[in-house]
């Protein structure tokens, strides 16, 4: 019985250490408390955010203009089910600027970025935001 309740802690451990990790991934890629438009190559490149299991320049990333805790209350009391209820959209609207890669030489990627204000739309896990959807919902402009 001890081993199965060890057994049972183990892997909650693991299971909350995994969502942790993606939360963390989240936030590096998609949370920022400060940045100007012009300023993406330089946020992208000191990130380390690349394309998923490569060193290929992303396309496209999109930076919260926020601190993180607006940002997790999404998954929570601030946000409410968007689509098929996979995702939660924000109640409130962000800043956001989106970099796209405007040229690639070698590994340096030149992003261009543009300013909007929008509902943010995540994906959740164990109340926090593991995923940004690419500016579903926009509003202004």
């Amino acid at each position: 019985m001890r081993f199965l309740v060890f057994y049972l802690l183990l892997l909650s451990a693991a299971v909350v250490n995994a969502q942790n990790e993606r939360y963390r991934k989240f936030k590096n890629q998609h949370i920022i408390g400060e940045m100007n438009v012009n300023r993406c190559s330089t946020v992208i490149r000191n990130r380390h955010i690349t394309m998923t299991d490569s060193n290929q320049c992303k396309e496209i990333n999109s930076f919260i203009i926020s601190m993180p805790n607006p940002v997790k209350a999404v998954c929570g009391r601030a946000g409410k089910p968007y689509g098929t209820g996979a995702m939660t959209e924000s109640l409130q609207p962000f800043d956001v600027i989106t970099c796209t890669l405007r040229s690639q030489h070698g590994s340096n990627c030149e992003y261009r970025g543009h300013r909007s204000t929008r509902y943010i739309v995540v994906a959740c896990e164990g109340g926090l935001p593991v995923h940004y959807d690419e500016g579903i919902v926009h509003i202004g402009g």
